[in-house]
């Protein structure tokens, strides 16, 4: 369904819902996390494929989130994610530790209708220790063998941001193939675009190819620099001074307020 507003494709996305989001690179939709935070969502159990960046840190800080699973929040050359890190220290959001292979594998254990994934790579790590949703058996076929299992992953609803998509609800993703694995595993898709395509993306042959069907998608809504102030591969570039000055703002609760009520509730960002 093409939503008239961010606000109305947003619906599916309700208190204490698993909500999955992409790594920075991926296509990140700010715009959506922007309502959604004047919304006042709550509980949310966020899920980063792999990992995250701002779009965590605003959710964190503005209260919107229970419980987060990743393998890393960070705001990359500009430092902590201050939110992040104050909310961990306090213990007002629950971490559930991962690594990037772990996440995608169950990702992908989803996506395939399996209830488990296969993992060696996790064995002897102390973020194993931590876990105890992931199960240590021995190989069945080999003696001596021991493997991790994860439990698969299956969001309520995946939210990115990506440059088209067609009225019948089929979204170009390119090369980022995390966001198809994002769409196959989660219950829910919505989509923020750039902006609407004429016609059918899989009758273009340029397009198809890197085209996620409709038939995983729950709503799309055009949301023009819905990345910003993070970048869209192949579109534009990250704003770096809004970053930076975010990353000087947020480190501290007076000055992440202040950027709220500047950027977020004032609907100023652009």
């Amino acid at each position: 369904m093409i939503a008239r507003t961010v606000e109305e494709a947003l619906a599916p996305i309700t208190d204490g819902c698993v909500l999955a989001v992409p790594r920075e690179a991926s296509g990140v939709a700010m715009a959506a996390t922007r309502a959604l935070i004047r919304r006042g969502v709550k509980g949310l159990h966020l899920i980063a494929l792999p990992t995250s960046s701002l779009q965590a840190d605003l959710l964190i800080g503005a209260g919107c989130v229970e419980t987060i699973e990743t393998s890393a929040v960070s705001l990359g050359e500009f430092g902590p994610a201050p939110r992040f890190t104050a909310a961990v220290t306090s213990g007002a959001v629950r971490v559930k530790d991962a690594t990037c292979p772990a996440l995608h594998a169950a990702f992908q254990a989803a996506e395939k209708g399996v209830p488990f994934m296969p993992l060696r790579g996790l064995l002897g790590s102390d973020v194993l220790a931590h876990r105890k949703d992931w199960k240590v058996i021995g190989n069945p076929f080999h003696d001596d063998d021991p493997i991790v299992l994860l439990p698969a992953i299956r969001p309520d609803v995946a939210l990115f941001h990506a440059p088209l998509a067609d009225r019948e609800g089929n979204v170009w993703i390119g090369r980022d193939r995390e966001l198809a694995t994002m769409a196959h595993a989660a219950a829910k898709t919505v989509v923020t675009v750039e902006k609407l395509h004429e016609g059918s993306l899989f009758d273009d042959h340029l397009l198809a190819a890197g085209a996620l069907g409709g038939l995983y998608v729950e709503t799309v809504a055009v949301a023009p620099k819905g990345a910003w102030p993070l970048a869209l591969a192949d579109h534009y570039g990250a704003d770096a001074a809004h970053l930076r000055e975010y990353a000087r703002m947020a480190a501290s609760v007076d000055g992440f307020a202040a950027y709220l009520d500047r950027h977020v509730y004032a609907q100023r960002a652009a």
